[in-house]
């Protein structure tokens, strides 16, 4: 055995090999070629055709491999490689580093070559298998381009029957983007404009390869630091993206600490996962010299570590630029044959395993892929369909603008009256409830935060609700239940807390609260024989200690509209486009809330009119609670004893019952306030607010203003529709080749199983 071959097969047992996803297939451009080591080649004869085949490509890939990448191919077809980020090989380096020529090399497609020439824009190679030999060439621009210029280089689109219209072909594009164009003054070096050249035929293989522009670190009189800026974004852009495979082309001519490539290809790929090194003009170094040494050492994957590791090619020199491409494999495998370059295992040396190494790997990058294109691809469908669903039918006239809101005004009448009910079964509704939800969610369950409030609200104006706040024999707070284990009811509402924080309640002992109720009796007294009170007297402690109540409901009542506002607008903008939800808000909703309010507030200030009136109540509640305050006194301690013998006991009978009254009172106003002004005027019938009785008694003009559909969305909906169609093509052709694949395999396993039962049947 070859004891090169015996090293090689070590080697790959080794070999780490990085399973990518799908390739994305793009065009390429011209070839860049060394001004020093790939020289120029002379014109091509005119009566020389060069048709649009090459034989080697077909190594490229085996039948098996073919099937994997054919599903690439498929998606590529439908258009999809502007949507998925599909793989794809990118060839890039420093400039005159070989890179064009590598490229050139692999796909054996001659592309025109001048002196001193580099690549001056992404050329993007797609080889696509196909009936009939062609080349199709098409410009990309630059998104940042004007309109008009992006339309004229969009109208460029050639079609060529063999390589010989290739140069010309190229040309013509050059200045079409403005880089060679003779009427500018101040001519482009370099261009984001991308030129993609599909070559198809039937032995193509499946593939796609980019060129990138060489990189430059200083910039020169013929390349200016905005050149040198543009080029950098440009490589960053494309090997940045972790679908593709990066091929950084490392000349033998310069140090390679020196090249800039490597520290940006292991910038975004730090472990070298996706990386494969190619070192070119390994013929530029002296034999022995302790430069040869360090490349050899390199591409051993001993110093710069890919898991991909290196490979080496030699190029066509200058005395070699008429030699076909067989002639240029021969004369690279006749130069690895000898000296230090017999160390490396064959299958890192030269074009032809180059070859196979792409092949394999990227057979095993798409495999890795395929599960994660195929999710992607039925992620951009979901959310393509969905965009669609909430853009709407069309709206270009009448019937259709009131079919539209019609249609819309349903799917918010059943979305509202589910919220205002508590039903969340409904996909709107399913939100995890978290310790501290969002505002989204929280305004999507509408009946949830509606009972928080309401509670907030009762618990509120309890506890700092009144203006004095009593201790010993006249507490303000109630005591009928066990704030420690009902924490629905301790808290209290923000809103109410920060507006009144500098009007809490003042604390008064219980010596305090009878001067004050003291004074207060004074201001009252009547024609009451003494030892009485009169009547007035409860009146008028329940209104000074209860004028807190209306501030803390209007802060209730406003907190609870802006609720259903925003539960409204959150309805809205999950079944509506933006467009329409943005005019539905301004030229509907908004009026009919804001007038849903001022009803409230007229409620309000009625229930807080019946509050100024003296007190009357019919409810047990009220004497239950003065015989418990009553026990409570004279089961107190000797000095509330000796008290009542100096002090008119009308006080204490007045203050025992105006702390009934309020408490009676106080909650009656929050079952009032929750029933008749929250429940009545803003939250019952809210789904109304948008019905489609409001939607048929609109006028034409009404309706245009609602649902008359702007240029932008016609536009977005068809560019949808678009998008829509080519994902669906790439579903039905990946469902297709996975078909087809695993149809081929049953049979392939079937005749083999038919196979072994023939010979089992033989040998018995």
């Amino acid at each position: 055995m070859n004891p090169r071959t015996a090293e090689l097969k070590g080697d790959d047992e080794n070999l780490s090999i990085v399973q990518f996803p799908p390739i994305k297939m793009s065009a390429a451009s011209p070839l860049e070629v060394d001004s020093q080591s790939a020289s120029p080649v002379n014109q091509i004869e005119e009566q020389q055709v060069i048709p649009a085949t090459t034989n080697s490509l077909d190594s490229l890939q085996s039948d098996e491999q073919r099937h994997v990448l054919n599903i690439v191919d498929s998606l590529r077809q439908c258009g999809l490689d502007g949507i998925l980020s599909l793989p794809q090989l990118v060839v890039c380096g420093d400039q005159s580093s070989g890179k064009s020529s590598v490229l050139e090399a692999i796909t054996e497609i001659p592309f025109p070559r001048r002196e001193n020439l580099c690549t001056r824009f992404a050329t993007e190679i797609i080889l696509r298998r196909a009936p009939i030999s062609a080349i199709e060439t098409k410009i990309i621009p630059d998104p940042t381009r004007i309109k008009a210029e992006q339309d004229r280089l969009n109208e460029f689109k050639k079609t060529i029957s063999d390589f010989k219209e290739l140069p010309h072909l190229i040309d013509e594009a050059t200045e079409r983007m403005g880089l060679d164009d003779k009427t500018n003054r101040v001519p482009k070096a370099f261009t984001k404009d991308i030129l993609r050249i599909e070559i198809s035929g039937p032995d193509r293989p499946q593939l796609t390869l980019v060129d990138l522009p060489g990189l430059i670190h200083t910039e020169n009189k013929s390349q200016s630091q905005a050149d040198v800026q543009l080029i950098s974004e440009l490589v960053t852009q494309y090997i940045t993206n972790p679908r593709t495979i990066i091929l950084p082309i490392i000349s033998a001519k310069n140090d390679y600490a020196n090249q800039v490539i490597l520290k940006r290809a292991r910038e975004v790929d730090e472990h070298g996962i996706r990386t494969l090194g190619i070192i070119t003009k390994p013929d530029d170094l002296h034999p022995g010299s302790e430069n040869e040494a360090a490349f050899i050492s390199l591409a051993k994957n001993e110093d710069i570590f890919f898991t991909l590791g290196w490979h080496i090619v030699k190029n066509r020199g200058y005395n070699e630029r008429n030699t076909s491409f067989e002639e240029r494999n021969l004369s690279e495998r006749a130069f690895f044959n000898k000296g230090n370059w017999k160390d490396i295992p064959e299958g890192y040396l030269g074009i032809e395993s180059l070859r196979k190494r792409l092949s394999d790997l990227l057979y095993q990058h798409v495999r890795e892929e395929l599960p994660k294109l195929r999710e992607e691809l039925d992620n951009n469908y979901e959310k393509t369909n969905a965009e669609l669903v909430k853009l709407g039918a069309g709206r270009a006239d009448e019937q259709e603008q009131r079919q539209f809101l019609i249609d819309l005004s349903l799917k918010f009448y059943n979305l509202v009256r589910a919220g205002t009910n508590g039903h969340y079964e409904a996909s709107f509704f399913r939100q995890e409830i978290v310790a501290n939800p969002s505002i989204t969610s929280k305004t999507r369950r509408l009946r949830a935060e509606i009972q928080r409030l309401n509670l907030e609200f009762s618990t509120t104006i309890r506890k700092i609700g009144h203006k004095y706040n009593f201790t010993g024999t006249f507490p303000m707070d109630d005591e009928d239940y066990d704030q420690e284990k009902d924490n629905s009811r301790n808290r209290v509402s923000d809103t109410t807390t920060h507006n009144l924080v500098h009007n809490l309640p003042k604390s008064l002992s219980e010596s305090q609260s009878l001067d004050w109720v003291m004074k207060v009796l004074s201001k009252t007294r009547g024609k009451e024989l003494p030892g009485n009170f009169n009547p007035l007297l409860i009146g008028e402690l329940f209104w000074e200690q209860s004028e807190k109540w209306e501030e803390i409901a209007l802060d209730h009542t406003e907190d609870l509209a802006n609720l259903c506002t925003e539960y409204v607008a959150e309805v809205l903008k999950s079944i509506a486009p933006p467009d329409v939800c943005g005019h539905l808000q301004t030229l509907l909703i908004r009026q009919v809330m804001k007038k849903r309010f001022e009803g409230s507030q007229v409620e309000l200030q009625k229930i807080v009119g019946d509050k100024r009136r003296l007190p009357m109540t019919y409810n047990h509640y009220y004497t239950l609670t003065i015989d418990k305050i009553k026990r409570k006194r004279d089961m107190d301690s000797l000095k509330s004893c000796l008290k009542s013998a100096t002090v008119p006991t009308g006080q204490y009978d007045a203050q025992g019952k105006w702390t009934a009254t309020t408490k009676v009172s106080l909650k009656t106003f929050v079952d009032n306030i929750a029933a008749q002004v929250v429940e009545r005027h803003i939250v019952d019938g809210l789904e109304d607010v948008f019905s489609p009785k409001i939607v048929v008694s609109l006028d034409e003009a009404d309706l245009l203003g609602l649902a008359g559909e702007a240029i932008s969305t016609t536009v977005c909906r068809r560019r949808l529709e678009e998008k829509k169609i080519m994902i669906e093509k790439g579903r039905t052709a990946f469902r297709s080749v996975l078909r087809d694949t695993t149809s081929k395999r049953k049979l392939e396993n079937g005749a083999e199983t038919s196979e072994a039962r023939k010979r089992r049947r033989f040998q018995n």
